[in-house]
């Protein structure tokens, strides 16, 4: 009795790769792509919501500690050592915390550029949607960034903007606490209180400063180490800041 089954190995049709957006496979595996992206960006922001949260957490318990030693021990130089020991603590904690969240942040512009790029893919399969993408349809860095709000022509606007961030406001704490530290500090080595006020003022600044900088720095390395494929200028136009 013979088989009169196919044979599932002969029935199997070759798979042929995809060589055009046209094939419907191609826009399958970009929107998986970009939902994984999507996917990113949201563990990147609710990773920097937890550790923020856990730092003022820390920073307040810290400050309760503080408060109730005080009530145990007068304001003398035991007083002082125990709380430059745990504004120590606190600095340590508040510039890893600020320093992750910069990464989160890294970590969410690689997505907002790989999702640049596959609406760019969309523009493509499907012409006649380009109009109604409200983000950046264009890989280079001045289209990607539109995705966080209207970029600001103005250096000190972009820094104000900065502080309203989670980051920023983390950061800001960071350095007042490295001055409060400085001031302590001062107080322990005996200068007055004049002196120790100006020395915290100092200590927080110069951290301010140097948290600054290092913030601005991270976009254009983010810049050099991310390859731009499709700019706005090669289509002679450019992707326009989301609507206010």
């Amino acid at each position: 009795m013979t088989d009169d089954r196919p044979d599932p190995v002969a029935a199997t049709a070759p798979v042929t790769p995809v060589v055009s957006l046209d094939d419907p496979r191609a826009l399958q595996i970009l929107s998986t792509e970009h939902w994984s992206l999507l996917s990113a960006r949201s563990l990147a922001y609710n990773e920097a919501f937890v550790r923020g949260g856990m730092f003022l957490t820390f920073l307040s318990m810290s400050f309760v500690a503080l408060a109730l030693l005080a009530q145990g021990m007068s304001f003398g130089a035991r007083f002082l050592q125990v709380a430059a020991v745990l504004l120590a603590f606190d600095l340590v904690m508040g510039i890893t915390t600020y320093a992750r969240i910069i990464g989160a942040n890294t970590d969410d512009l690689r997505a907002v550029h790989g999702m640049a790029r596959i609406r760019h893919a969309y523009t493509q399969i499907a012409p006649v949607t380009t109009p109604y993408f409200t983000t950046a349809t264009h890989d280079d860095i001045a289209s990607v960034l539109t995705a966080y709000g209207e970029p600001s022509t103005v250096r000190a606007g972009g820094l104000v903007y900065a502080f309203t961030t989670s980051g920023g406001m983390i950061g800001l704490i960071t350095a007042m606490v490295g001055g409060v530290l400085a001031a302590v500090v001062a107080l322990i080595a005996g200068v007055g209180d004049t002196i120790a006020v100006w020395v915290g003022v100092a200590g927080g600044v110069v951290l301010l400063v140097l948290l600054v900088v290092r913030t601005f720095g991270t976009v254009p390395d983010q810049q050099k180490r991310l390859p731009v494929l499709f700019p706005a200028d090669a289509d002679g136009d450019a992707d326009a800041a989301p609507a206010r």
